[in-house]
């Protein structure tokens, strides 16, 4: 950060007219002009006497403090000394070439054990074992001591070479890092569980330690993380924990594993997070909406959630059909009885680690969209909290036949237009025909997971070979072809269908009852509940800001109701913003110069396609985007070359918003030899598949893109230009008179300040 000019009393040596602006000159020669007009000054001396002008005219105009920085998943990352998937003492690595390209940020994606199925699937970051464990899969086994003997040091220098492959294999990753852990751990378990800083860590930790390590034990030992199949822990309790924990345990031995392996996974991030610290570069972590349904924390706290339900989002820019991340919601109502004490206890953990943090899915807060645990897809389901249609108001308003809306809507005519000539097959195999022409499901089919599982047993069915993706959504589409959604804890109330126009049950209506369930459905969707849901918010939010000092940031994209944005402006909350999911009304592609400061810009995230991808996939697009937002009648690039990342990178930067952080991909896109890899494989989400294998990793290693001083001048020339400040080793500040993270410390000021309804000036 540089030190202001004072200009509040300059003299003046002139004989005309003159408008002017002041600006900075750094020891580091970064040079910038104040914000706001040109000031102007006029001054009318004679040919024979000069006069001298005192002219007071206020301070040096600054912008508030902007940030930069780059986003990675940790498992991304590559590096000549990690195992087959980014660690997290690759951190420093990654802090080292985030000061030298003048980033002052490194964000993460969730770092927490997903360990949940012992297969692939647990690569989804999302879906936690443990909100408190981290990853066994980011140790770095070299670390774990130093007498390593030499047999150990040739099978992981072997295991280097084996899993050194463009993606994550996940799978051999984790067992070969466990089995090298448990070798290790066999030579140094007495040294090390009996240290001073062992029983320091976990005397701090032992609250969520010993369940987790239960957990891990148990999970292994029924071969399963359900807990239903665990016969007498089945159900938690501390008497049952002790006694398994115990050291008189015939099981201490693995137990006591779990607890090495999280004490050294502590030690490590703990030396990246510190080293971060001193080179004044704040990690950003993420808060996940949701955990696992088989986790340690619905095991421990079942009270805390909603298990017969599912988390999910109603359609949107991801996914027409909505999304079902199958997390059980939350007991909002029960965790309000101890101050949120779960929530404060996930957030202190994190401040342990990181200085900032991005709340998954911050919509959840306000409302979440919640479906019945039997669905597979996301698209019926209503929000909760919510204010449901009454039988009494649907009735007062001319509806009465709530079986006809509630029921799937399935005639013969529908069933031949969707099936052909398989809608026999289909009619004898799903339905029973109730009335003339009319048709339900059967008993064994009349849920989402109910017809996934049945058509599995037609696996051998020709006909299910030739078209089974097509038939499970055409099925699907027949039992969504509702209008309204029965509540099932109380059959007198119901919730519109999302899109519920695009049935044709709600088409076969009259048009009295179309009028008045799109009267309704508009009601409940954009008007009834927005004071519910604010409530709602200012309820659970303050819970997480007051339990850290770390700066928070929210995910705000989506179906964004009109009491979020002035609730997270009320908190002092730092929203979202990509360009391609423009939030203003009529806008295919945000406009960056407009963002407004409270704000996180940044050309792509996690869960979309990255820049280059993106650039490639649509055509008509691309055009558009070409024509509208560079300005150019010209035919765009095919491809996104350099020059075309610079455009959009640049914009980004120049934004008013607090933080630009960009994907590492797209910051690669601004030097061609980093475009060979073909842009499709640098999506790490498909947020439209739950079964995405998330394996994405940086063809480049850490310790090259630290030598690519290029590349690096040109990310540090857009950082500069832009106005936004240069990490503490470049500012003008006086390192002797700033404390470590003063950059952090600094920024979360932000949040006191903005419920005043002011805008802060970074400052130390």
């Amino acid at each position: 950060m540089l030190l202001p000019i004072l200009a509040s009393s300059f003299i003046f040596f002139l004989n005309i007219n003159s408008t002017y602006r002041y600006g900075k000159h750094g020891r580091s020669r970064n040079f910038s002009i104040e914000n706001g007009p040109n000031r102007e000054v006029s001054i009318n001396s004679s040919r024979n006497e000069a006069k001298y002008i005192i002219l007071s005219d206020g301070m040096l105009r600054e912008t508030p403090w902007r940030g930069a920085g780059v986003a990675i998943p940790m498992f991304s990352v590559r590096s000549e000394s990690d195992l087959g998937v980014g660690e997290f003492l690759d951190l420093k690595l990654l802090v080292d070439w985030a000061v030298a390209s003048g980033f002052h940020l490194v964000q993460l994606l969730p770092i927490n054990d997903t360990s949940v199925h012992g297969m692939w699937w647990d690569s989804y970051p999302y879906s936690s074992l443990s909100v408190f464990a981290l990853h066994p899969l980011y140790l770095r086994v070299q670390a774990l001591s130093g007498n390593i003997p030499e047999e150990i040091k040739k099978e992981i220098e072997k295991a280097k070479q084996q899993l050194d492959g463009k993606d994550v294999d996940y799978e051999a990753t984790m067992a070969t890092k466990l089995s090298i852990a448990k070798k290790v751990f066999t030579l140094e378990k007495d040294s090390i569980l009996n240290s001073n800083s062992f029983q320091e860590f976990f005397s701090e930790n032992e609250g969520w330690l010993k369940p987790y390590a239960a957990f891990c034990f148990l999970r292994d030992f029924f071969e399963t993380s359900d807990r239903s199949q665990w016969g007498r822990f089945a159900h938690y309790s501390e008497d049952k924990l002790e006694k398994l924990v115990s050291k008189e345990s015939l099981h201490y031995g693995i137990i006591s594993f779990h607890y090495y392996v999280q004490y050294h996974l502590h030690l490590q991030l703990s030396e990246a997070a510190e080293y971060a610290r001193k080179k004044g570069v704040i990690l950003k972590g993420d808060l996940p909406i949701g955990v696992d349904r088989n986790s340690v924390d619905t095991w421990v706290y079942p009270n805390l959630f909603r298990m017969n339900t599912s988390t999910g989002a109603p359609p949107d820019y991801f996914d027409k059909n909505g999304q079902n991340w199958g997390f059980p919601t939350y007991n909002w109502e029960e965790m309000s009885k101890d101050n949120y004490a779960w929530w404060r206890a996930r957030l202190t953990q994190m401040g342990k680690y990181f200085t900032a943090y991005r709340i998954d899915h911050i919509l959840g807060f306000f409302r979440i969209w919640e479906l019945p645990d039997h669905a597979v897809t996301g698209l019926v389901g209503k929000f909760r909290p919510s204010i449901p249609l009454s039988q009494e108001e649907l009735e007062r308003a001319g509806i009465w036949d709530f079986n006809r809306l509630s029921r799937p809507y399935i005639r013969r005519e529908l069933l031949q237009e969707k099936f052909g000539a398989a809608w026999t097959f289909v009619t004898s195999t799903f339905l029973n025909e109730y009335d003339k022409n009319s048709y339900e499901f059967k008993e064994d089919s009349n849920t989402e997971k109910k017809i996934a599982s049945k058509l599995k047993t037609f696996a051998e069915s020709s006909l299910l070979l030739e078209s089974g993706v097509k038939m499970v959504r055409s099925l699907f589409d027949l039992l969504q072809n509702i209008v309204l959604i029965r509540d099932p804890e109380d059959p007198r109330k119901f919730y519109p269908r999302f899109n519920l126009e695009d049935t044709s049950s709600f088409q076969d209506l009259d048009d009295h009852s179309k009028n008045v369930l799109k009267r309704l459905y508009h009601d409940y969707y954009f008007q009834r509940q927005e004071n519910l849901w604010r409530q709602n918010a200012l309820k659970t939010l303050p819970a997480l800001l007051n339990s850290s000092d770390m700066l928070a940031c929210g995910e705000d994209l989506g179906l964004i109701p009109s009491c979020v944005h002035p609730v997270m402006q009320e908190l002092g909350l730092v929203g979202l913003r990509i360009q391609r999911m423009s939030n203003e009304p009529g806008l295919e592609f945000g406009i960056p110069s407009q963002y407004s400061y409270m704000t996180v810009c940044a050309p792509s995230c996690h869960d979309c396609s990255t820049l280059r991808a993106w650039w490639e996939e649509d055509e008509e697009r691309r055009h558009r985007f070409f024509k509208n937002v560079i300005e150019s009648d010209e035919l765009p690039p095919d491809q996104c070359v350099p020059e075309v990342a610079n455009f959009i990178i640049r914009q980004h930067f120049e934004a008013p918003s607090m933080w630009a952080i960009f994907p590492l991909q797209d910051l690669l896109a601004l030097k061609e030899e980093y475009t060979t890899r073909p842009a499709t494989e640098e999506t790490i989400n498909d947020p439209t598949n739950p079964k995405h294998y998330w394996r994405y990793r940086v063809h480049v290693t850490m310790e090259s893109l630290i030598k690519d001083k290029e590349l690096q001048t040109i990310i540090k020339d857009l950082v500069r230009w832009s106005g936004r400040s240069l990490p503490l080793e470049d500012s003008e500040i006086d390192a002797s008179l700033v404390s470590t993270s003063s950059v952090a410390e600094a920024v979360t000021e932000k949040q006191k300040f903005a419920i005043a309804g002011e805008k802060p000036v970074l400052s130390k």
